[in-house]
């Protein structure tokens, strides 16, 4: 089955002989002349490489385009998902952190962030107005 990129010189060869000519395309000749026209076909798919016309494609359109089909691609995402998942981990771990060093009554109370933050804010200055008596 071909995909939408692939042709059907790109196939590997069905029969297995050592010397096909789909299997190098720069090898000695020894078949008949439909061997001679794959051939042909062979080295001109070989000049034309897939990556130079994405390259020409991409060089006309603008920066801001570039980017954001750069950013559609399932690779990108993915990477961008790994790196949230480490950030949202690492912030969540230093409200944990922060809820250690609070005095609550019951010490095991489940507090919101914002909570926490409010709670830190009046326990610093408490601590403060016990350092200046």
């Amino acid at each position: 089955m071909l995909n939408s990129d692939q042709t059907e010189i790109d196939l590997p060869p069905a029969h297995s002989e050592p010397e096909s000519v789909f299997s190098d395309c720069g090898g000695v000749h020894t078949g008949s002349m439909e061997d001679a026209g794959a051939v042909g076909l062979c080295a001109q798919s070989r000049m034309a490489e897939p990556g130079e016309a994405v390259k020409k494609e991409l060089q006309h359109l603008s920066r801001e385009e570039r980017r954001r089909r750069r950013r559609a691609t399932a690779k990108y995402r993915t990477a961008h998902a790994t790196r949230e998942r480490i950030r949202v981990e690492a912030f969540n771990m230093a409200f944990a952190e922060l809820r250690k060093l609070l005095p609550t009554l019951p010490p095991d109370k489940k507090l919101s962030k914002i909570e926490i933050l409010r709670l830190a804010i009046c326990y610093i200055s408490y601590l403060n107005h016990v350092l200046d008596v």
